[in-house]
């Protein structure tokens, strides 16, 4: 399939031809339809290889007349419930989130992976839907690797997150509910060719890194949701239990932080998330990312971390009791 896209074998109508005079970082383009987001016409240009651009849109029913309100509705209300985080600080980027999939009320699966890797210097946390999550995040992930094979290089953290951006803005309105944040390193640009193979993931422990000169590389962090808003920023925390995790961050968080600092106030926010939020809870998962690329940190038990606190706080207490007895 991938040859064959390359190669323009086929064309099918799921995909679509973009034509920007910079690869996803020109924002300066011509629409023709809402729906498809179609070209007029080719252009090609050195800076691409001459190459045309495609990326795959799934194609919305009758699209020339799509009417949003004549969807059909789902017979119940989806219920969301998740808590994922992302932060950059001098060592990198950290990456984290609960594995708990709630339906409603029902905990459906507590041992869902909601940060995914895409390739080696990349990786997003997922809030929403759990199908549509899973949907676009392959979809992008082929984008990406497609893009690498035409062009022999790497797309940027801020032109993936573009991408998904103008993939998705024609499901605006929609029961689409798909809320992404890349969080990932971008390297120096090399014209040499491709870069060091992105798609073998690094998963080696790494020291920590700083920003490099350039504005256009080191740790980037990118929100990106179903209606198409894409949002820049040192930190992020997304789901029902991020207002929880937002007074943890808030309070902790500095850009010195050292690598075991930045790793525990991740654990720390999702732990307190958790404990106050229903529908998220079970375990955590962390990643950190750096410029060799991605670690993962084992998953632990938010339920032995409880037990942990609960013993602090009993011995915290103990203590206190025998120094006022003395007194």
């Amino acid at each position: 399939m991938a040859l064959e896209d390359i190669c323009s074998f086929k064309d099918t109508s799921g995909h679509h031809e973009w034509f920007p005079a910079s690869p996803l970082e020109d924002t300066s383009f011509n629409l023709t339809d809402y729906y498809n987001l179609g070209w007029r016409r080719q252009k090609k240009t050195e800076r691409n290889g001459g190459v045309p651009l495609h990326f795959f849109t799934p194609t919305l029913p009758n699209s020339a007349h799509f009417n949003h309100s004549a969807t059909v509705r789902r017979p119940f209300p989806l219920s969301h419930g998740t808590t994922t985080l992302g932060f950059i600080f001098q060592g990198g980027v950290i990456a984290a989130a609960d594995t708990r999939a709630s339906a409603g009320g029902l905990v459906a699966c507590p041992f869902v992976h909601k940060i995914t890797p895409i390739h080696s210097h990349l990786v997003v946390t997922s809030s929403g839907s759990g199908a549509d999550c899973m949907l676009w995040e392959r979809i992008l992930a082929r984008e990406i690797r497609l893009y690498q094979l035409r062009h022999r290089r790497r797309l940027s953290i801020r032109g993936t997150a573009k991408l998904l951006s103008f993939m998705l803005h024609p499901f605006k309105g929609t029961e689409v509910c798909v809320a992404l944040t890349l969080c990932g390193w971008d390297k120096e640009a090399d014209n040499s060719g491709c870069a060091d193979d992105s798609s073998l993931p690094v998963n080696q422990d790494v020291t920590a890194m700083t920003h490099p000169a350039s504005p256009n590389s080191g740790p980037k962090l990118i929100y990106v949701c179903s209606d198409g808003a894409r949002l820049h920023g040192d930190i992020f925390s997304v789901g029902s239990g991020s207002p929880y995790a937002y007074g943890v961050l808030d309070g902790g968080m500095r850009w010195s932080l050292s690598k075991d600092e930045a790793i525990s106030l991740a654990r720390e926010a999702v732990f307190r998330a958790t404990h106050r939020d229903a529908y998220s809870g079970n375990n955590v998962d962390l990643f950190h990312i750096t410029a060799q690329g991605w670690s993962q940190r084992q998953r632990e038990d938010l339920k032995e971390e409880y037990y942990r606190e609960m013993e602090k706080r009993a011995k915290d207490s103990g203590g206190k009791k025998k120094s006022d007895t003395t007194k």
